[in-house]
């Protein structure tokens, strides 16, 4: 299986797109006639819930599909609706695979090593059941939260090897509170949390360095932090840098730059809600037209970040 580096720059060339879309659906948030149409046909509340979630975010991928390399469905807005919104998760990944999408779950797991072996199997891998092996969410590549150290990083990265897939470490993220741990000093290492993560980040994706020369372990790097991003990327050189903050927590393109390397690359920009909640800023349009302010809001976001340079 190809190297989910390699697999990932492939389709960032092929879209001229670094834009990652979340996919973060809150029922509130999705147009009534999408929930109206959902509860008449299903008389279950929580199958409606997913049933609404699930045609919203076909009409989300549906309408940037051909304008983006990768979207980032959050695990969180879909275990809040039970069962039924894993299930929609399931479909949702399925859905934007079908339309050649890659699909970053962001789950943010990690745990004891045999815990994390099940994670990793779950969101990367295969699961043996009764002889037969089985995908269960089949993710191209999942977010991991390092603070187990090795022991619950290594089954992801096997994983990866095994698979083709990826993970995006938590290193430096974008909320107001990251720095009550992050930026916290270690005296013994003379340096922040966050670059002594770097430091585990680089060393643990030595041996996944695909052909276009970035690993299959990258980082969270937020934008509301470009001048840590600054000192990351060079600590990080060959992982891809997975961006948030970008819109509605307050980074522009101009603090997304750093994590960039010289060459533009390296790095994919996430943004949620500016991007599927788009229609509800705008008042030239009715919310059935909330997949097109979704796909303008992406012309206008791949735009801001090509001239960033």
């Amino acid at each position: 299986m190809k190297n989910f580096a390699d697999r990932l720059n492939k389709a960032i060339d092929e879209k001229n797109s670094v834009v990652c879309v979340g996919l973060d659906p809150r029922l509130d948030m999705i147009p009534e006639f999408i929930k109206n149409n959902c509860r008449k046909e299903n008389d279950d509340v929580w199958q409606a819930a997913a049933e609404s979630v699930l045609e919203f975010n076909k009409g989300i991928i549906d309408a940037i599909f051909d304008l983006v390399p990768v979207i980032k469905p959050q695990i969180a807005f879909y275990e809040v609706l039970g069962s039924e919104g894993i299930r929609v998760y399931i479909e949702t990944i399925k859905y934007a695979k079908s339309k050649g999408l890659l699909v970053i779950a962001d789950a943010k797991r990690n745990d004891i090593d045999s815990t994390a072996e099940a994670y990793a199997q779950a969101f990367l891998g295969k699961v043996n059941l009764f002889g037969n092996e089985e995908t269960v969410f089949d993710a191209d590549a999942v977010t991991v939260t390092p603070y187990l150290g090795f022991d619950g990083i290594k089954p992801f990265i096997e994983q990866c090897k095994k698979f083709g897939k990826g993970i995006f470490v938590l290193v430096k993220t974008s909320n107001k509170s990251s720095g009550d741990l992050q930026d916290r000093y270690v005296q013994d290492e003379k340096m922040c949390n966050y670059e002594l993560m770097a430091h585990f980040v680089e060393s643990w994706g030595n041996d996944e360095i695909g052909e276009s020369g970035y690993s299959s372990v990258g980082a969270v790097v937020g934008a509301t932090y470009p001048e840590e991003a600054k000192k990351l990327r060079k600590l990080m050189p060959q992982s891809i840098f997975l961006v948030p903050g970008y819109g509605a927590q307050g980074g522009g393109a101009a603090d997304c730059k750093p994590a960039f390397n010289s060459e533009k690359r390296g790095a994919i920009v996430n943004n949620s809600r500016g991007i599927i909640f788009a229609y509800k800023k705008r008042d030239d349009l009715i919310e059935k037209d909330y997949a097109k302010a979704a796909r303008d809001a992406v012309i206008i976001m791949n735009e801001d970040l090509s001239v960033m340079f």
